[in-house]
């Protein structure tokens, strides 16, 4: 049985003085109009100008290599300004998925020319990407992929779909997980490689997947004959499913995966005042221990992503009951808002925050991986399946 452990890890000092500067970063953007941050960040305008002065702060890819143009500062630092950012509403959507899984991935497993080609323009905020996994019929069982690729002269021809590509419709590239052999008995996972897809390459079509909210984030990626070169292959051809676990330890264990409907909580203690009623006081402080419990699983993740640690299951555990916790959220604030005594002015502002997060709370456990893969994972890391 695999051992399952949070290790106990606080922010060091420096942290909280790099917190500073991005706290007083964002608010000097909030002044300037660069966003609001009380409005959905999907059409945020001037979200390209905002990428390309976050990259100037040295806040994207702070962890790389300084050959490419990173920092090679620490995970834990790179959690403070990740944190800051979510709970600032930011419009981080340009540059976020590149900086937290895409780039370490291409770090790890690219040909140096693509590495030397495309990780200083993700640090310059100017590069967009999404990640083709899930499939229609396999969702997030990445080993059921059917979508192929087949070799041709200097490269490969794609055919197929991804589903629930989140923002596929404005990347620039995707790193895709696609079946190159068919599954072996003794290694289902055998046969998937993974592919640096530019998303203007002919023969690539985005459909979106409407959501309540009304905004397009989630797309179906048609391929069709598309001509992906050889030197876009990224790491083994055939044997991709190992550093698709592991990048997915990147994805899943960020506050990002317990702080999108973090708006709701806020909203309602600014709404309670000072001397809410005791019910009211006893919900928040529940809400409020969740989530710091969440908080301290996420930052121990990212000390064992800074050690060297692959915590795929401790990643998946967070995202979890991260997921859950944020999608019921607004729920518990609205049957704790009921409790107030809210002027007509209040409420209507209240009211329209608070339906703007139930209607993407569905979504949550979707992202990422769902509940119900996520459960696996976690099974097997305990040595029950």
């Amino acid at each position: 049985m695999s051992l399952i452990h949070f290790d106990a890890m606080r922010l060091p000092n420096h942290c909280q003085e790099l917190r500073k500067e991005v706290r007083a970063f964002l608010q000097s953007e909030i002044a300037a109009g660069t966003f609001d941050p009380d409005g959905p960040e999907v059409g945020a305008k001037n979200a390209d100008e905002f990428s390309r002065r976050v990259g100037a702060k040295g806040w994207i890819g702070m962890t790389w290599p300084k050959k490419y143009g990173g920092q090679e500062r620490s995970f834990l630092e790179r959690y403070v300004v990740t944190e800051e950012m979510r709970i600032a509403n930011a419009p981080v959507r340009r540059f976020f998925v590149a900086d937290r899984q895409s780039g370490p991935t291409l770090i790890r497993y690219a040909h140096e020319k693509i590495k030397q080609d495309v990780l200083p323009r993700i640090i310059r905020g100017e590069l967009f990407f999404c990640i083709g996994m899930s499939e229609p019929n396999s969702g997030s069982d990445l080993f059921a992929a059917r979508t192929k690729a087949t070799k041709t002269d200097g490269g490969w021809l794609i055919n197929g779909s991804k589903v629930w590509t989140s923002s596929a419709h404005l990347a620039d590239y995707m790193i895709g997980l696609f079946r190159t052999s068919s599954s072996i008995k003794e290694n289902r996972r055998h046969g998937l490689t993974s592919f640096l897809v530019d998303m203007k390459t002919r023969g690539i079509t985005c459909r979106p997947i409407g959501q309540m909210s009304g905004q397009r984030d989630f797309n179906e990626v048609i391929f069709e004959d598309a001509f992906i070169p050889d030197d876009h292959v990224i790491g083994e051809v055939d044997g991709a499913w190992k550093q698709a676990t592991s990048e997915l330890a990147y994805e899943r264990s960020g506050p990002e995966r317990f702080l999108e409907t973090y708006d709701a909580l806020l909203a309602l203690t600014n709404a309670a005042g000072v001397k809410p009623d005791v019910r009211v006081t006893v919900g928040i402080g529940r809400l409020v221990a969740q989530l710091h419990t969440l908080r301290r699983m996420s930052v121990s993740v990212a000390g064992m992503l800074e050690a060297g640690r692959e915590p795929v299951v401790e990643a998946a555990i967070v995202k979890d009951l991260g997921t859950v916790w944020e999608q019921g959220l607004p729920h518990r604030v609205r049957e704790l808002a009921s409790l107030l005594d809210l002027e007509d002015d209040e409420e209507d502002a209240f009211r329209n925050k608070l339906d703007f997060e139930l209607k993407i709370a569905p979504k949550l456990t979707i992202q990422g991986g769902t509940t119900e893969v996520l459960r696996g994972i976690i099974a097997r890391g305990l040595g029950l399946r």
